[in-house]
């Protein structure tokens, strides 16, 4: 701004516009001036910001050269959003550590696990799913396939349908762990898939396999008589004008053969046929028309159930004896028994909230059962859906919906109307990052892996500098014998092979009755303990040239304690050095605890950490056939070591004074 003499005031014609100033100030402290830094560069942003000159403090000229360096400010917002990641996203996707589901396992990253398709949502005839993909059957005849329908290891694609199904109309199919099957409008049943173990053909000779009925294979069947088709964990059954054909793999479902001859037994006593059949994980149940149930004498887990309208039974089969059943259900775990009179019992393991079986409201009550793998789902006589057990996809979300039909997946429901059109689906609806071996989805594993490897290398690093700052600011500080102590001392930790040593306390400490979070703190410590001698030598150094300074003669002077020289005037002079170590040694300290992971001697599973997640890379069948197992973990390994050392370089070019006058 100009002063005009003639007038004595402001000349308004000069006066510099302050909304200019205004508008680069809030580029700079706002999300958008991070996307101008990204793109123009900062320093020139600064430069033409009005009296620039006025800013140059140290601490301003830091900041001005670290945001100079397009591959710096990169390498934060990554870092940022990492830490984002993985200390706040275990709150948005919880993990059960010890959950496994040999139903979901080793598939490969996948958006379409509930995809159902538009030609099949407005005229749905059966929906039917028990793994990995589901399969549907239109009322024009036609079948649909979706979710992940891949074996890498086999290199079978359940999508490819067989020849015999081409140009045929379909009038039921069901979807198993690992084949499917399809019967035509002429009766003909058709299988594909796997057959190892005589999903659906013949296995002659093999005395663990009983083969499907020559009947089913090789003739025909009455469609018009076929009440349910049904595939379990390498089973299958069908049930046609009230006689069950059961067939598959006998240690896949232990009770294959008693179920067989239960079944036979009671049809000849009692002449009644079967009404339905559903699998769990190694079991299966049968429920006849005359409302009576059974499943040979291993069926039933627990003697004790869960009523839903009176609490625990203790002697559930004489219970179930007296009532009559109308359906049936089973989870990979528990089946599920609906009365006559809308009571519903809960039998089995319960680890998924089966039990907490809800309320209908008014004088509504239950009349159908559909299942997933560990999700119940009810329908009322009034319309009303109710569903309870494992949510973690909203599958069980649905509770209050109006439908009439309802058809479930391994972890989706389909709810319809009369007409089989699709009013509502939900679910599990994605795997972004693939499953493991045991059925756990990698993104929330590689979340809350993050989260504890990150933890490690931070507390791992306080640990470290601490020790080093007081080690080094002693021995540069008071010299001497003091010095000669200490810096022998520091020879000794650092002549220690660090990663076989780390590797053998590490094994060492299996053998203490300790819990799994004191030996992660343990672990913490040992990296911390070992991997300070660097830093220390550094800080002494710098120590010796600052004390020669006249600042700290002046101290002296004037009386200041020895200590708080060190500690309060040395100390801030070699900041920026310790600040630069930290941010490295913290990247090393991310390394050296996965390698310990990786190796087994760090966390042990099932607790999840970046370096344990990649120990199936030890197999060649891993590495060739399931990418996704290793290669995430290590690309967020790789993104947050890389940009830690990014950052420590930027910054120590930025706080290096003798490079103050270059580049600006």
């Amino acid at each position: 701004m100009l002063w005009n003499k003639r007038n004595h005031q402001a000349d308004p014609k000069k006066i510099d516009p302050p909304p200019k100033r205004r508008l680069w100030r809030r580029a700079l402290i706002t999300p958008f001036g991070w996307l101008i830094r990204m793109t123009r560069g900062a320093g020139r942003i600064l430069t033409e910001l009005p009296n620039a000159e006025a800013m140059e403090t140290p601490l301003w000229l830091t900041v001005r050269r670290f945001w100079k360096r397009r591959s710096a400010v990169a390498a934060l917002i990554v870092l940022i959003l990492l830490f984002a990641l993985v200390f706040v996203g275990p709150l948005l996707f919880p993990m059960d550590v010890n959950e496994t589901n040999l139903l979901q396992a080793n598939v490969a990253p996948t958006l379409s696990l509930s995809a159902i398709p538009r030609e099949l949502r407005g005229q749905i005839r059966d929906v039917n799913g028990y793994a990995s993909f589901t399969v549907g059957v239109g009322k024009d005849g036609r079948i649909f396939l979706w979710g992940y329908t891949k074996d890498r290891l086999s290199g079978i694609d359940y999508a490819d349908l067989p020849k015999e199904l081409q140009d045929k109309r379909i009038v039921a199919a069901a979807a198993g762990y690992d084949h499917l099957l399809a019967v035509t409008e002429d009766g003909r049943v058709v299988g594909w898939g796997n057959n190892s173990r005589g999903q659906y053909g013949d296995a002659t000779g093999d005395d663990d396999v009983v083969p499907m009925p020559r009947e089913v294979r090789e003739g025909g069947i009455d469609v018009s008589k076929l009440t349910q088709l049904t595939c379990g964990y390498q089973a299958s059954a069908m049930i046609v004008d009230g006689r069950l054909y059961l067939w598959g793999n006998t240690n896949a479902l232990l009770n294959l053969r008693e179920l067989n001859d239960a079944v036979q037994k009671y049809t000849a006593a009692e002449g009644v046929g079967v009404k339905k059949l559903v699998f769990s994980g190694y079991y299966a149940i049968v429920l006849f028309e005359d409302g009576s149930v059974t499943g040979s004498n291993l069926l039933f887990h627990r003697e004790s159930a869960i009523s839903s309208t009176q609490g625990k039974i203790s002697n559930f089969k004489s219970y179930l004896d007296t009532q009559k059943t109308v359906d049936i259900a089973a989870t990979d775990n528990c089946f599920a028994f609906l009365l006559s009179d809308g009571e519903i019992l809960i039998n089995g393991a319960t680890r998924y909230g089966e039990d907490k079986i809800p309320t209908p409201t008014g004088q509504e009550k239950f009349v159908s059962l559909a299942s997933g793998t560990r999700h119940f789902v009810a329908l009322t006589d009034r319309g009303h859906v109710w569903a309870w057990g494992q949510n973690d996809g909203g599958q069980a979300s649905v509770s209050g919906i109006e439908a009439e039909r309802i058809f479930t997946g391994a972890k989706q429901t389909y709810l319809t109307d009369a007409e089989g059109k699709l009013l509502h689906k939900s679910g599990r609806s994605a795997y972004p990052f693939g499953t493991d071996q045991r059925g756990r989805d990698i993104f929330t594993r590689i979340v809350h892996g993050g989260k504890m490897t990150m933890t490690i290398g931070a507390v791992a690093v306080i640990v470290s500098t601490l020790i080093a700052v007081t080690v080094g600011c002693l021995a540069g500080y008071f010299g001497g014998w003091v010095d000669l102590l200490l810096m022998r001392m520091t020879e000794i930790f650092s002549a220690i092979p660090f990663l076989p040593f780390a590797m053998l306390l590490s094994f060492v400490l299996r053998y203490y009755p300790v819990g799994e979070t004191a030996r992660i703190f343990l672990i913490m410590l040992i990296l911390g303990l070992l991997s300070w001698t660097g830093l220390a030598r550094i800080v002494r150094g710098q120590v010796l040239a600052e004390r020669e300074k006249e600042f700290i003669l002046a101290a002296k002077a004037m009386g200041v304690r020895e200590g708080r020289i060190a500690f309060r005037h040395i100390l801030p002079n070699v900041v920026s050095v310790i600040l630069v170590s930290m941010t490295l040694d913290f990247a090393g300290c991310l390394l050296t605890e996965s390698a310990l992971s990786y190796l087994g001697f760090g966390v042990q599973q099932p607790m999840p950490t970046w370096g344990n997640m990649l120990s199936g890379a030890n197999s060649s069948i891993v590495i060739q056939n399931y990418p996704w197992f290793w290669g995430f973990p290590a690309l967020f390994l790789a993104l947050a070591t890389v940009s830690i050392n990014i950052i420590g370089d930027a910054l120590r070019d930025a706080l290096d004074p003798k490079g103050h006058g270059k580049g600006l």
